[in-house]
C-alpha cells in the first residue's frame, strides 16, 4: 500500500507534491521505485494533472499532423521539392529530439515548472513565425526551433509521471495519457483538412499558436510542481552528462530506448509519407485524407486503452510489448509486398488497412516501453526522459526524409524504412532486453518461494 502522501506549497508555483512510496510490478523494479501520491493525492489532483499532462503530450502530434494536410499546398506556395518541404518535418522532429536534451536536465535541477513554461513560451513565438515565413528556408529554421521549444512539454510530461508512479500504475498512466493526447491526432488532421477549405496552409499555425497561449496559460495557473526542492539535483552539463552516461551504460535500459525509438521512427515513416502516399499516388482528397488518419488514431486510442485496462497487471509488460513488436513487423511487411505488386495492383483500402493495423500496435509498444525504462531510474526522471524522447525523435528525424528519396509516386520507400524500423527494433529488444533472463529470475524466484513454504510447513 502506498503511504499517505503530503501536499504543501513550494516555492515554484502552486502545491508542490510530496508522495510516498510505490510497490512496483516486477523484481527488477524493487529497489528503484520513486515517491508516488497517496490514494488521496492522487483524487485531487489526479484528474486535473492528467489533463494538462495529455495536453502537453499532445504538443507533438497537433504541431505535425495539422500540418500535414497542407504539405502538398506548401509545395507549391513556397515552390519547393516534396523532399524539401519534408525537411520541415525533420527539423521539428530533431528540434524536438535535441531540446529534451537540454529540458530534461534542467527539469532535475529546476522543478518541473520553470522550465516547462519557458519552453511554452518561445514554442507560442516560433509557431507565428512559422504562420508568416515567406521562404522555405524560414520555415524550416523556425520548425526547428518550434521543435526545441516543444520538447519542453513533451519531456517534462514523463518526468511528472515519473515522479508520481511507479511500475504497473505508471504503465497504466502513460495508456491513459494516450486516451487524451490520441485525440490530437484524430482531430488535428480533420482541423488541419478543415482549415484549408477557407485559408491556406498558414492559417494552420495560427491555430497552433492560438493553441500554444492556451496551453501556456493553464500550466501557469494550474500544473502543480511534482519534484520538491529535496529531489532536486545541482550541478551543471558535465553532471547532466555523467548522468546520461551512467543511464546508457545500463544496458537494459538502452534496450528498452532503443527498441521505443525504432518503433516510433516506423510511425513517422508513416505520418510523413502519408499525405502522399494517400493523395497523390491513390487520389484521396485532403479532406479523405483526414478521415483516414483519424481512424487509425482511434485505432491507437483504443488498443492503448486495451493496453492499459486489460493487459497490464495481467500480461507482463515485456510480452505485451514483444506482441506489439511482431504486429507492427508483419504489418510493415505486408505494406512492402503491396508496395512492390505482389498482389498485383492493389487500390487504397488494403493500403489503409495495413497502415491501420501498424498505427494500432504503436499502442502495444510506445507506453510499455517508455514504462519499462523508467522502472529502472529513481532519482533523474527528466535526464531519463529526455534520453528516451531524444533517441525516438532523432531516429524519426533520420527516417523521416528517407520516405521520399524515390519522389512522390511511390509507396515502396516507406514500406521499407518501416520494416527495416522494426527489425531493428526487434533486435535491440532481443539483444539487450533479454526479457526471457528476467521471466527466467521470476520463475526461480516463485519456485524457491514455494519451496520454502513448503519447508515451513513440515
Amino acid at each position: 500500500m502506498p503511504e499517505r502522501g503530503r501536499t504543501t506549497r513550494g516555492p515554484d508555483g502552486p502545491e508542490a507534491l510530496i508522495p510516498g512510496t510505490a510497490v512496483t510490478e516486477e523484481s527488477v523494479i524493487a529497489a528503484a521505485a520513486p515517491p508516488v501520491p497517496s490514494p488521496v493525492a492522487r483524487r485531487s489532483v489526479g484528474l486535473l494533472v492528467t489533463l494538462i499532462l495529455g495536453g502537453l503530450t499532445a504538443v507533438p502530434p497537433l504541431s505535425m499532423d495539422m500540418y500535414l494536410p497542407a504539405l502538398p499546398d506548401v509545395t507549391d506556395a513556397l515552390h519547393a521539392s516534396a523532399a524539401t518541404v519534408q525537411l520541415t518535418l525533420t527539423a521539428c522532429l530533431a528540434g524536438m529530439a535535441l531540446g529534451q536534451l537540454v529540458v530534461g536536465p534542467m527539469s532535475d535541477k529546476w522543478g518541473r515548472r520553470r522550465p516547462l513554461i519557458t519552453g511554452l513560451v518561445v514554442y507560442v513565438l516560433a509557431t507565428a513565425v512559422c504562420a508568416i515565413a515567406p521562404t522555405i528556408e524560414l520555415l524550416i529554421a523556425f520548425r526547428l526551433l518550434q521543435g526545441l521549444a516543444g520538447a519542453a512539454g513533451i519531456v517534462i510530461a514523463r518526468a511528472v509521471v515519473r515522479d508520481l508512479y511507479d511500475g504497473v500504475d505508471m504503465a497504466r498512466f502513460f495508456s491513459t495519457l494516450m486516451l487524451i493526447s490520441g485525440v490530437a491526432p484524430i482531430i488535428a488532421p480533420l482541423i488541419g483538412g478543415q482549415v484549408l477549405r477557407i485559408t491556406d496552409w498558414r492559417g494552420v499555425f495560427y491555430i497552433l499558436t492560438v493553441i500554444g497561449i492556451a496551453l501556456t496559460a493553464v500550466v501557469w495557473r494550474l500544473l502543480p510542481e511534482t519534484l520538491p526542492p529535496a529531489e532536486r539535483h545541482g550541478g551543471g552539463t558535465v553532471e547532466a552528462l555523467r548522468t546520461m552516461r551512467g543511464l546508457l551504460a545500463d544496458r537494459v535500459f538502452t534496450g528498452y530506448m532503443l527498441t521505443g525509438g525504432f518503433a516510433f521512427a516506423a510511425l513517422f515513416a508513416y505520418i510523413s509519407a502519408s499525405p502522399f502516399v494517400i493523395q497523390e499516388i491513390y487520389g484521396a482528397s485532403p479532406q479523405t485524407y483526414s478521415i483516414l488518419f483519424g481512424v487509425n488514431s482511434v485505432g491507437l486510442v483504443i488498443v492503448g486503452q486495451i493496453n492499459g485496462k486489460i493487459l497490464v497487471g495481467r500480461v507482463s509488460l515485456d510480452k505485451v510489448l514483444a506482441v506489439g513488436l511482431a504486429v507492427i513487423t508483419v504489418a510493415s511487411a505486408a505494406l512492402l509486398l503491396m508496395s512492390v505488386g505482389t498482389f498485383g495492383e492493389v487500390g487504397l483500402v488494403p493500403i489503409a488497412a495495413g497502415l491501420f493495423v501498424l498505427m494500432s500496435a504503436m499502442s502495444l509498444c510506445m507506453p510499455n516501453t517508455n514504462a519499462l525504462a523508467l522502472m529502472r531510474t529513481r532519482h533523474s526522471a527528466g535526464s531519463a526522459s529526455a534520453l528516451l524522447g531524444t533517441s525516438s525523435f532523432l531516429v524519426g528525424a533520420i527516417a523521416t526524409p528517407l520516405v521520399g528519396v524515390a519522389g512522390e509516386h511511390t509507396a515502396v520507400p516507406m514500406a521499407v524504412v518501416q520494416l527495416a524500423c522494426s527489425l531493428v527494433a526487434v533486435g535491440c529488444f532481443m539483444a539487450l532486453c533479454r526479457p526471457w533472463r528476467k521471466q527466467r529470475k521470476q520463475r526461480d524466484a516463485t519456485a524457491g518461494k514455494r519451496a520454502g513454504s513448503k519447508g515451513a510447513g513440515n
